[in-house]
């Protein structure tokens, strides 16, 4: 059983790989193997796999679509570098790498990684210019803490996509990813930048690349404040944990408390951030509702490919479940000599070097380690983290983000690997040691 997973795996990794299928397809023709290896009657084979696909995307569609609205608002009103210019004079050059990593989390939370990448890297190659500093040595704590909050943080798809394969709570793992991310965010950026200092690198748009490159900083006069941009940035974060702070105080009596459950709710604190961005950063600075509704249509449109990749990894996780095979290999998952939590950050760790994709990588391994968590009775909630954690890992050359970093900073392959994988491996590392050390006290 054991071998005819991992075959299974593997059948999965050379689809996507060395196939170059699409990963929906790839988890598909996966699920149809398995169901036919594993001996399922073929009338429930196509039942099972509808019942994975509409399970995942139940919860999760409007959640994801939601975040890419949110982020489209925060990225064209130039929400997201108010934010870092705000940092960056509150504390001067001196704490300029600290600045630069507050504004990668705090940006990255709710923007897309690509999305939060190609808004930031203009103003980072612009701030090393002004001040003289090595662009490498200027970005990477950003681009680390957009990298955290991305395997780690809701709503992303992996964290939000775990928290309901695992049962966990939304605002647990948002207190609990926090904490994580912060150590992990200073390992992975400011402390890893000083050792970078002098790594040569010329920047695609100072080495007069195409104009791909080229992205346009947003003139500042044109940004919202800062206040405005922080308080609309951050309104998730502060909705959801105001209301998980108040479900844990408040009596079970009280008649208040459903509805601080409600306006807890993922999909509805999405909902009232997004109505609130459209307007603070919007129709209330004199851009047109409709010119919103665009450009929200489009932030819709660059969320499909991962709808399918949930969905395709709905189906296969269903075809676990319904063979029987979910059962016996968390029984033999369970006996190995590794703590639960290390054994969900091993798995997604090969699984996301082998494919390069964090959030397959996280879902893939979320399927296995289902059956775990009900035998071990590990927290949920750290599970999410500790898989996060493994599918950030040792990110290389099947990685897109590796080669966006390469290009945009100029980089050849040694320095490539010396700064970004590096830093995504340290992130994957002390990620899953704070892990850990919450598991002894939570």
């Amino acid at each position: 059983m054991v071998f005819a997973v991992v075959a299974l795996i593997a059948l999965l990794v050379v689809l996507i790989g060395w196939g170059k299928v699409p990963p929906f397809v790839a988890f598909l023709l996966t699920a149809l193997v398995a169901a036919f290896s594993f001996g399922m009657p073929l009338d429930q084979v196509a039942k099972s796999m509808e019942k994975g696909v509409g399970d995942m995307l139940g919860g999760l569609t409007a959640i994801i679509c939601l975040g890419a609205m949110f982020g489209r608002a925060i990225a064209d009103s130039g929400a997201a570098q108010s934010i870092a210019r705000t940092l960056i004079d509150a504390v001067g050059l001196r704490f300029i790498l600290l600045a630069m990593a507050l504004t990668g989390l705090i940006v990255g939370i709710p923007l897309f990684y690509s999305v939060g990448f190609v808004v930031m890297v203009p103003l980072i190659l612009t701030i090393a210019k002004r001040a003289n500093l090595p662009p490498v040595y200027v970005g990477l704590p950003l681009l680390c803490g957009l990298s955290v909050a991305h395997g780690f943080l809701p709503p992303h798809p992996s964290p939000v996509a775990l928290i309901s394969l695992f049962n966990a709570d939304t605002g647990l793992t948002l207190g609990y990813g926090l904490i994580v991310s912060i150590a992990a965010l200073a390992a992975g950026g400011p402390l890893l930048a000083l050792t970078l200092k002098r790594l040569n690198a010329i920047p695609q748009a100072q080495a007069g690349a195409e104009t791909s490159f080229a992205v346009a900083e947003t003139d500042e006069a044109r940004t919202p404040g800062a206040f405005n941009s922080f308080t609309t940035a951050l309104l998730p974060v502060l909705l959801i944990a105001v209301t998980t702070v108040l479900m844990v105080t408040m009596p079970a009596t009280s008649p208040g408390k459903p509805l601080v459950g409600f306006l807890g709710q993922s999909v509805v604190v999405l909902t009232l951030a997004l109505i609130y961005a459209t307007f603070s950063l919007g129709v209330l600075r004199g851009q047109a509702f409709t010119g919103q509704m665009g450009r929200y249509a489009d932030a819709l449109k660059d969320v499909a490919g991962i709808l399918l990749i949930l969905a395709g990894a709905g189906a296969l996780k269903q075809v676990f479940v319904d063979a029987g095979i979910s059962d016996q290999l968390g029984a033999w998952l369970t006996a190995l000599p590794l703590h639960p939590l290390v054994l969900g950050w091993l798995i997604a760790m090969v699984i996301r070097v082998a494919l390069g994709s964090a959030t397959i990588a996280g879902l893939t391994a979320a399927g296995l380690l289902q059956p775990v968590i009900a035998a071990s009775h590990v927290d949920p909630n750290l599970m999410v983290l500790a898989v996060g954690a493994g599918s950030l890992m040792f990110s290389h050359v099947n990685d897109p983000g590796f080669w966006l970093f390469k290009e945009y900073f100029g980089l050849d392959l040694k320095g490539t690997f010396l700064s970004w994988t590096v830093m995504e491996s340290l992130v994957g590392v002390v990620g899953l040691l704070c892990v850990m050390g919450l598991s002894l006290v939570v």
